[in-house]
């Protein structure tokens, strides 16, 4: 081959290589603020009829396609359904519910940080963080919950702990506090770990005690947010699929690894019903989301929310109307005892509607007492029932202290007795 050839193709390589090297860099431009974690293209409105439809056939528990499924009762803290729920699983990005609580309780909102390579390298669902980048702490947050930011997971974890191990170690800690003990932290984004897990019951728990945080249940709850990086605008949009499409959905998580498959945790309200579903290990986006409505619609077909404090309080009244009178304190100063009745933990709980007109209260308590009689003291019990199975138990206890007879006493007694 002559030099003029020679020179032709190495000009052809060059401009080969330019292109390829523009090519990578517009797509890197373009996917810095794309999320890879839920790019699943599905038709919720589709999903969600053709759930409901096999819902309302239904007369069991829903079948789930995920292996893992669970229904939260808010108001009463208890599984009111699950599948395989307490069973110790890797969650993705859900994992950023506890990355979230623990930036909230340890944070300053207004703080700007600058972010670093090690953030900026990280892989999987990106915000599109540079090295150099400065966003402030609550942008950052915007950017891990709704566009699932694994670099803002690391640059939030970097911040707050020093490092991710640091981070990792406060992650821990207040899973510790929180009496979850099926729950290991190894990152604030949820990529795959080995020993990074939890449970469908915990993440739950986890979720019910960050959306009592005002801003994260109000980051959670936005379907699109404007963050400022280096003082320039940029729209996110939230990564859960059931915000906006589902009646009462008002968070909360996405999140996909290899090894967790695709998951959902879900909040849902409708009148006093309010839910938490996760979702672990669904094969494809569809079938999470599926899922995830076969939970919530399940949920607000088959339960009502049922005032237990109001139920037990008039059954106690009742009760003690017959049975106060019928109580002797032995050498006590006054036999006039009054009762009452410790409170429920949880006043209102999830019911399943066909169960409501079978609550029963059962009370049992001492009738012969010996002085003194402290205030507070409980002499019984009332057990919250349901076809057997017991809701609550409650102590019945006394009022009012009631002192034991002196010498004194039992002279002015005497002397009453005289004529």
């Amino acid at each position: 081959m002559d030099n003029k050839h020679k020179k032709i193709s190495r000009n052809n390589k060059i401009r080969v290589g330019s292109f390829l090297v523009i090519t990578f860099w517009i797509l890197s431009i373009s996917l810095s603020f794309a999320n890879l974690e839920d790019n699943e293209q599905i038709d919720y409105k589709l999903i969600e009829e053709e759930t409901i439809q096999t819902v309302s056939k239904a007369t069991d528990m829903p079948k789930l396609n995920a292996r893992i499924g669970l229904i939260f009762d808010r108001n009463s803290k208890t599984i009111l359904y699950e599948k395989n729920g307490e069973k110790q699983v890797p969650m993705a990005s859900t994992t950023k519910i506890m990355t979230s609580i623990v930036v909230l309780e340890n944070a300053n909102l207004s703080d700007i940080v600058t972010i670093d390579k090690k953030a900026a390298g990280t892989g999987g669902s990106r915000l599109g963080l540079k090295a150099n980048d400065k966003i402030t702490v609550h942008d950052l947050l915007y950017g891990l919950m709704l566009r699932s930011g694994n670099d803002a997971a690391v640059a939030l974890a970097i911040h707050v702990g020093g490092s991710i191990e640091g981070f990792s170690n406060l992650m821990n800690k207040k899973a510790e506090e929180m009496g979850l003990i099926n729950s290991h932290f190894i990152t604030p984004h949820g990529l795959d770990e080995k020993q990074h897990y939890t449970t469908a019951y915990e993440l739950a728990c986890m979720a019910d005690y960050a959306l009592n945080i005002p801003k994260f249940k109000e980051i959670v709850s936005s379907k699109n947010y404007n963050i400022t990086i280096n003082g320039k605008s940029h729209i996110i949009s939230n990564t859960n699929e059931l915000l906006g499409n589902l009646n009462g959905v008002y968070g909360v998580k996405t999140g996909f690894t290899n090894g967790a498959g695709r998951c959902l945790v879900t909040a849902c309200k409708r009148g006093d019903l309010d839910i938490i579903t996760v979702v672990l290990g669904a094969d494809t986006k569809k079938i999470r989301t599926s899922d995830s409505i076969k939970l919530i619609e399940y949920a607000y077909k088959t339960y009502k929310v049922v005032n237990l404090d109001e139920i037990v309080k008039a059954q106690f009244e009742s009760w003690k109307q017959l049975n106060e009178n019928r109580i002797y304190v032995n050498k006590g100063k006054t036999s006039d005892v009054k009762l009452t009745i410790s409170k429920l933990e949880y006043p209102k709980m999830a019911i399943e509607s066909n169960l409501i007109d079978k609550i029963t209260v059962e009370f049992n308590s001492m009738y012969y007492l010996e002085a003194p009689v402290n205030e507070n003291d409980v002499i019984g019990e009332a057990k919250i029932q349901i076809e057997g199975k017991t809701l609550a138990v409650l102590d019945v206890q006394v009022q009012k202290a009631i002192q034991k007879k002196e010498v004194f006493d039992y002279i002015m007694e005497f002397l009453k007795l005289v004529p």
